[in-house]
């Protein structure tokens, strides 16, 4: 038996997580932001392996990969660029406006059309219907931190929100499938972004900056 409102509370903070990680300008912060929502997923993959037992290796997975190797080598290369984002496109206040209208539109639109983006009785369940509309929202805030920041990495930590976003949707979406571990672990982005915040780091040695506006500069 799943326990539907440890679910659904552990679902919901994710939103919370995420609107911290895109819009705390100091990038220790964000990383911290991130950190917690790592282990809220790790926490609902968990919980659904109440229901499919082969679930556990894929938490054991995401717990090693997403809440202790990629926040550490976030935290790790923050101390090598620096602590203070690049000067966002859109200020603070306006940000912070459009991040909660974006939040509240995406939950909403997904939570009432669940049944077009998922067409399954499972998914039109509670517990599954706010789990695919937190990931909606997740997914949208890590998609506006990527467009909306001029910091690398702050866009890796949006790349990062993706990542959690599609493995909400799909824990919830398959759920009791073994194969949704196999997914699950197979589509782990801590190599990549691993490989990015070491790019990221040689750029701000050579350049002197992690600001992608400047960085454009750099092109024929």
């Amino acid at each position: 038996m799943l326990n539907v409102k440890l679910i659904e509370t552990l679902s919901l903070i994710m939103i919370i997580t995420s609107l911290m990680a895109v819009e705390t300008h100091n990038l220790k912060r964000a990383a911290a932001a991130y950190c917690v929502q790592a282990l809220l997923i790790c926490g609902l993959i968990f919980a659904f392996a109440a229901a499919n037992p082969a679930l556990y290796l894929w938490a054991v997975v995401a717990l090693a990969t997403k809440a202790i190797a990629t926040p550490w080598l976030l935290i790790y290369y923050v101390g090598k660029t620096g602590l203070k984002e690049a000067k966002a496109i859109i200020g603070f206040g306006p940000s912070v406006l459009i991040a909660s209208l974006l939040l509240i539109t995406s939950y909403s639109l997904t939570h009432h059309y669940v049944h077009f983006l998922a067409p399954t009785a499972e998914a039109a369940q509670g517990v599954f219907r706010t789990n695919l509309a937190v990931s909606m929202t997740v997914f949208s805030l890590g998609l506006y931190a990527i467009l909306s920041r001029r910091d690398a990495i702050k866009t890796v930590i949006g790349l990062c929100l993706l990542e959690n976003a599609v493995h909400l949707s799909l824990v919830s979406l398959a759920p009791h499938l073994r194969e949704t571990a196999l997914v699950g672990i197979a589509t782990e982005v801590v190599i990549t972004v691993a490989l990015l915040l070491y790019v990221i780091a040689g750029i701000k040695e050579q350049v002197g900056t992690t600001d992608t506006f400047e960085l454009s500069e750099l092109h024929w």
